[in-house]
């Protein structure tokens, strides 16, 4: 089967959300016109076989999460997403796969009125799924990593280490959240004007917030006991917990430091997904743990895409 024919018969839809997408799949590139006052916000994320999904993990599952993972790169800049670009690298044709998955993309694109409209399709050894997103911002108002203030409280959304923990335990109910992740597209334009910086946890939360103290050069203190968890964790061990919530990956949860006047605002908003303070904000540079007020020594780092020699 030629590359034209799977894109036509799997990748190819009829009908476009977005009425400014000029040109989809069918030439060279694809043509958009972008909204004026707008500002183009891009992000590219690449999802391989065994290393970034089980290699038995559903195709509709990895179609959804290499969509999913993008649009959560979009939320984290407040961005309102636009559409998509695939390239795809197959080991071979098989065509109930290549249907659950093109499912799984769609499905994905959807509820976010996301384009598909245009990338690549090849044969090589190893399953390869490399997504490119895009998305608008009014100009000036994309939320970025730096502009953390001291003060500033930290929070998140939703719950952390489910993920991690649906991935120690194959076939639990949290498994979905491993291989379903939720990325939080309207809660991120609901932070615009209020969130003083902002980044998506896809490689846990120290790791991550970390990105967001060395960029706004500050430090922050966490409570650890209000890390908002789901019950199935609540029985194992704290350092088990804090394992799975501070370094496991994989949450595409929201992490973002908010004025206390500002986060007034937002919580008067009908919010898409529950919010929760962790911690605050401090001068001197460097992220403190604590539980119950006592110092927490902890050597946690997060996903880690290279092996450390």
């Amino acid at each position: 089967m030629a590359e034209f024919s799977i894109i036509e018969q799997y990748f190819k839809q009829a009908r476009l959300y977005q009425n400014n997408v000029v040109l989809g799949i069918c030439d060279d590139s694809a043509i958009v016109s972008p909204p004026p006052n707008h500002e183009l916000v891009i992000c590219t994320d690449t999802l391989v076989a065994g290393r970034h999904f089980p290699t038995n993990t559903s195709a509709h599952a990895i179609g959804w999460k290499s969509v999913a993972v993008n649009l959560s790169d979009l939320a984290a800049m407040g961005a309102t997403a636009h559409s998509i670009l695939l390239a795809i690298t197959l080991p071979q044709i098989d065509h109930a796969w290549l249907k659950d998955f093109s499912n799984g993309i769609f499905d994905c694109c959807a509820p976010h009125h996301v384009d598909l409209i245009g990338g690549d399709t090849t044969q090589g050894q190893h399953l390869t799924i490399s997504v490119t997103a895009l998305g608008w911002v009014k100009k000036g108002q994309a939320i970025k990593r730096q502009g953390a203030c001291v003060g500033d409280y930290v929070v998140v959304s939703g719950q952390l280490g489910d993920a991690a923990f649906g991935l120690q335990h194959l076939g639990h109910p949290l498994q979905q959240r491993l291989d379903y992740p939720s990325p939080r597209c309207l809660l991120g334009q609901q932070l615009q004007g209020l969130a003083s910086s902002m980044i998506d946890l896809s490689d846990g939360l120290i790791q991550d917030l970390n990105h967001i103290l060395l960029a706004s050069k500050v430090g922050a203190r966490l409570d650890l006991e209000t890390l908002p968890l789901d019950p199935a964790l609540h029985h194992l061990p704290h350092t088990k917990q804090w394992q799975y919530a501070l370094a496991g990956g994989d949450d595409y949860e929201l992490c973002f430091t908010i004025s206390e006047k500002n986060y007034q605002q937002l919580i008067q908003k009908e919010l898409s997904v529950p919010v929760h303070i962790i911690g605050r904000i401090e001068a001197p540079v460097g992220l403190r743990l604590y539980y119950q007020e006592k110092r927490q020594d902890l050597d946690l780092h997060g996903y880690q895409h290279f092996a450390q020699t």
